[in-house]
């Protein structure tokens, strides 16, 4: 009989643990709708067991929620003036280790979420196409709590183990459903942080196309080629535009390519075949932030939080718990109102689920990727 090694022990803890866990939850969380405001639950992801544990925050946001702890994971993507970002719940966070965490901040109170903080956006593009809606812009990124000079990842409702980055997390939007507070629920959707530079696109659920208009499987190569933009630090403005060609989709010398992602253990992507084309915008309306952003005023960034500034245009995000929490009372929801000094990821289940458990760390994604 061989003698008991360490390396033996940390195999059979990881099989038996692995044996008593699932990886993907009965129910896909794209595959899951809910009407606004009365039909969400307090919290989207309930699935006991998986592998990544439990959803950060909860779903039914209102009043109570309204502030600057809120771990709210309801979104919205309205309008210029009225839009949310995911971004962490903790300052100084890296993107690629907390995507599956992200709670909502937003542009205006009333969604129950987070506010950004005055002067942390300091470019903004909305663009309003047929299939989609897509808000791209520059931000100091430490002031919604990724630190500063790191590059980021990518959010999105599907994720390796189909639970979604952030978990749970649901997108809305009154853009294709007459506006107002008529918000219907967004279910493709991506969103890249990082960089000093973001990307977010909700694309009309009506749309045939709209998975391949927000594809979420190109996570390595940023808002330069999933919402190819004509952004401008400095400019607030708000577009109509045309369709974007699907992500990873070009034409050279009339045929039609397609761009295939290359695994992360091939290294960084350091050339790319095609540069993406960008859709013409017309019947651009310029703002100033202070008018867009009035309600900001009443939050600051936390303290200590350090900034670092971006310059230039074309918004270019790139990819890679504790603390206090206000939960809603009771009631429906209610609107009335890769990673710089690390690796960033890509949206693995198996090395979110890994992390801080080196020791079974091999063996827990063999089994996962097996």
């Amino acid at each position: 009989m061989s003698p008991v090694t360490l390396s033996s022990l940390a195999a059979l803890a990881a099989l038996t643990l692995v044996s008593a866990q699932s990886t993907f939850p009965p129910t896909p969380l794209a595959s899951k709708t809910f009407a606004y405001p009365t039909g969400i639950p307090y919290m989207v992801d309930t699935d006991q067991g998986l592998i990544r544990g439990f959803q950060k925050g909860y779903n039914i946001c209102n009043g109570t929620t309204q502030n600057q702890d809120s771990l709210c994971q309801t979104s919205f993507m309205n309008s210029i003036d009225d839009f949310c970002l995911w971004a962490p719940s903790e300052p100084d966070s890296l993107v690629a280790n907390t995507e599956g965490e992200m709670v909502a901040w937003c542009t205006k109170p009333g969604h129950g979420t987070r506010l950004i903080p005055e002067g942390a956006l300091t470019g903004v593009q909305f663009i309003k196409t047929p299939a989609y809606v897509a808000v791209i812009g520059f931000v100091d990124q430490a002031k919604i709590n990724i630190a500063a000079g790191t590059f980021g990842g990518e959010m999105d409702p599907h994720g390796a183990d189909l639970r979604g980055n952030p978990m749970g997390g649901l997108v809305y939007s009154n853009s294709f459903s007459g506006g107002g507070s008529n918000f219907q629920q967004v279910i493709e959707w991506h969103n890249f942080m990082g960089g000093g530079a973001f990307c977010m696109k909700a694309c009309d659920p009506a749309n045939p196309d709209a998975a391949h208009f927000c594809e979420h499987r190109l996570d390595r190569i940023g808002c330069n080629f999933n919402v190819p933009n004509n952004a401008q630090n400095g400019t607030f403005e708000s577009c109509d535009g045309e369709n974007q060609d699907f992500p990873g989709v070009y034409t050279v010398n009339g045929q039609v390519m397609t761009y295939t992602q290359p695994p992360e253990d091939q290294g960084a992507i350091q050339t790319m075949p095609y540069t993406a084309r960008v859709p013409a915008t017309s019947n651009c309306v310029q703002k100033s932030s202070t008018e867009l952003y009035a309600a900001l005023a009443t939050v600051t960034a936390a303290s200590g939080s350090s900034s670092a500034s971006v310059s230039g245009s074309g918004a270019s995000a790139s990819v890679t718990k504790s603390g206090s929490s206000s939960k809603p009372t009771s009631g429906t929801a209610s609107a009335t109102g890769s990673a710089a000094s690390g690796s960033a990821t890509s949206n693995e289940a198996a090395t979110l689920a890994i992390s801080g458990v080196s020791l079974l760390g091999v063996v827990f994604s063999a089994l996962f990727l097996s």
